[in-house]
């Protein structure tokens, strides 16, 4: 049996499972393209339609029963269904959801996030991609330049202001010390995406020849803490001070993301890593479920926002029911204790992973930090730097061998793509653990049937 064979005996297996699923596909496909709401959705031969989820677990409309380490894309550490969410919520919804005023909850969730994340003032938005548009908005304010750097493969939202260099195709990267800022949407202005200038994510001479030719014209530098789009990729050791220093050199602003990374670890990336930005983008995880994202930044970059000055305004933004439920999610039940639990979970299953792959002689890059990790079957044995080395060396089928064979016997390893990662949420058990890392045995047992030497050819794409 060849690999082909292999992946047409696995889909047939998932079709045969997820028939209702299919039919809604079916359905919902001629009303948006591809049968989606959002394009990371998108899977062959078509994605699970789910119905309810609980603790650690989802279902789908079939009625099949999934061990969930996607928690929807990270946003859930809180576990589906969260019991003392649901019952703060359910008492709560009966005031309302929306007021366009704002709450004593403003200003307690205020409290708690700048303390909880180290930084002086914050604004509330509702989603990830609105929070960095305000961060990159600040810093040229606040440096009176034209120029953001970011990095290949980082994704910080699909609005017009950072959907560049994202994951470029070889003949439009450029070259790996000066990637091109390719836009990666049609419909961008080049006025637009020529302002975003791209380096290579933990290459110091990368970015030091982008900052030799605009370094004064650099108003910030915005990048996840954690590359977790292009792979579970962490910054080399002293990766982050040297872009501390950098941009302390040339007055820009440095931007960490933390729509996801604040959400995987207490107190994020700055207590992580030991570097401060000068503003962070938190949301996600925080808000348990519910939409909410937040600026924080210092003092007197945050106190550029007013009338005829920064513009920042949403009719939902401190919506009371988001408010509410971040403020709930990060003082019941994200707390120190429940994520460090979670975290030796996480833990766990980088470490089995890697021992079961490496016993079986078969190449792959497991990488693992606080909740999140994952499990990436490359072409040889090789550690993944950046967005490259992910095309370069990342095998698609064996990971579409892995991703579909896991949910064919019900455990969602990781979210349904070749480039995401899992999430241990304070719910999830030794049990799920277990049967995730027993659902890899699988796995393993059926690219030894085709060889993993016809499996793990190698053919670089740069």
């Amino acid at each position: 049996m060849g690999i082909v064979d292999l992946i047409n005996n696995i889909k047939n297996e998932y079709t045969l499972k997820t028939r209702k699923s299919q039919q809604l596909y079916n359905e919902l496909i001629n009303y948006t393209p591809y049968g989606v709401h959002s394009n990371w959705r998108i899977w062959d031969p078509y994605p699970l339609f789910m119905s309810r989820a609980k603790g650690s677990h989802i279902w789908d409309v079939d009625g099949n029963e999934y061990v969930d380490f996607c928690m929807a894309f990270g946003a859930l550490a809180t576990g589906h269904a969260h019991p003392v969410l649901i019952d703060e919520i359910t008492s709560f919804i009966g005031n309302g959801t929306v007021y366009g005023f704002e709450t004593e909850y403003s200003v307690k969730l205020s409290k708690v996030l700048t303390d909880r994340f180290s930084m002086d003032m914050v604004r509330f938005s509702n989603t990830g991609g609105e929070a960095t548009e305000l961060a990159v908005r600040l810093a040229r304010a606040y440096t009176s330049r034209k120029y953001i750097l970011k990095f290949e493969g980082h994704y910080h939202g699909s609005r017009d202001t950072l959907l560049v260099g994202l994951k470029p195709i070889p003949a439009k990267a450029g070259h790996p010390k000066e990637p091109r800022s390719a836009p990666a949407s049609w419909g961008l202005p080049e006025d637009i995406y020529r302002t975003v200038l791209v380096a290579q994510w933990n290459d110091e001479e990368s970015v030091e020849r982008v900052f030799s030719k605009y370094g004064d014209e650099i108003a910030g530098v915005i990048l996840e803490p954690i590359a977790m789009n292009m792979g579970f990729i962490p910054p080399k050791k002293g990766f982050l001070d040297f872009l501390r220093k950098i941009t302390n050199e040339y007055g820009s602003v440095l931007i960490f993301d933390e729509v996801k990374t604040s959400g995987k670890f207490y107190g994020g990336a700055e207590e992580y890593f030991g570097v401060k930005p000068d503003i962070k983008v938190v949301s996600k995880a925080i808000g348990g479920g519910f939409p909410f994202s937040a600026v924080l930044g210092k003092r007197d970059i945050m106190e550029l926002i007013g009338p005829n000055r920064v513009a920042h305004g949403g009719t939902f933004n401190s919506n009371p029911l988001s408010v509410y439920a971040t403020y709930v999610t990060l003082t019941k039940i994200l707390t120190r204790d429940s994520m460090a639990k979670a975290a030796v979970l996480s833990e766990e299953i980088a470490k089995a992973a890697s021992d079961i792959l490496k016993d079986n002689k078969v190449p792959a890059y497991v990488s693992y930090a606080g909740l999140s990790g994952g499990v990436y079957l490359t072409r040889k044995d090789v550690e993944l730097r950046n967005w490259r080395d992910f095309v370069n060396y990342v095998n698609l089928d064996a990971m579409y061998v892995y991703l579909t064979s896991m949910v064919t016997k019900g455990v969602i390893p990781q979210c349904m793509a070749p480039d995401e990662q899992w999430t241990v949420s304070v719910q999830h058990t030794k049990d799920d653990v277990d049967k995730l890392i027993e659902g890899l045995k699988h796995v393993v047992s059926l690219l030894k049937q085709v060889g993993v030497g016809e499996v793990f050819k190698i053919e670089e794409a740069f």
